[in-house]
């Protein structure tokens, strides 16, 4: 079973932490709610030299508990952890 499959699931519930690290410290967020799509998307980066000649990100779909939808950009920063 792919990463994907297990970890992305539309349906599931989950908390994505984001960090974003500085020279002497760390900026972090969290986001809590129903994963409602996970998909690879390109950018309109001309200069990635990738597939189709753009950048392709991992942009996973959320949709908080008051309704707001997240869009989030996984990195390598990026912590999915399941929840219920």
């Amino acid at each position: 079973m792919s990463l994907e499959t297990t970890v992305y699931q539309p349906g599931k519930r989950v908390r994505v932490t984001q960090q974003l690290p500085h020279r002497d410290k760390t900026w972090s967020s969290a986001v809590e709610g129903v994963i409602t799509r996970y998909q690879q998307a390109r950018t309109g980066s001309w200069f990635a030299h990738s597939k189709d000649d753009k950048l392709w990100l991992d942009r996973l779909e959320i949709r908080r508990d008051d309704g707001e939808i997240v869009i989030l950009n996984l990195d390598q920063f990026s912590v999915i952890e399941p929840l219920g």
